[in-house]
């Protein structure tokens, strides 16, 4: 599995990729790194569609446990998949901004 620092994945929040935060719904609604597409992690390999293969992916969860697994199974997909490490909770603490 290959893993990226918060910093790396700040740069995807400006285009360079595709976000997927894997938390529930409720968690995504309490404030999610800006841009980011909700796909619930018991959704993701139904919702494999949505997500642009062209461009890597940045998956996120509270704090990089849940995305961990999900970045395997895109992977797995065929996907140029790469966990956040930190997760949300990283995000938050390093003073980026958070859409609610």
């Amino acid at each position: 599995m290959q893993e990226v620092t918060i910093d790396q994945a700040a740069s995807a929040a400006t285009g360079a990729g595709v976000i997927v935060d894997v938390r529930e719904p409720a968690e995504y609604r309490d404030g999610h790194i800006p841009g980011a597409v909700n796909i619930p992690m018991g959704q993701l390999t139904a919702r494999l569609s949505e997500i642009d293969r062209h461009q890597p992916v940045y998956v996120v969860c509270a704090s990089g446990n849940r995305s961990s697994a999900m970045t395997d199974v895109l992977t797995a997909a065929g996907f140029d998949a790469f966990n956040v490490a930190g997760g949300t909770s990283a995000w938050i603490r390093s003073g980026l901004p958070v859409e609610k």
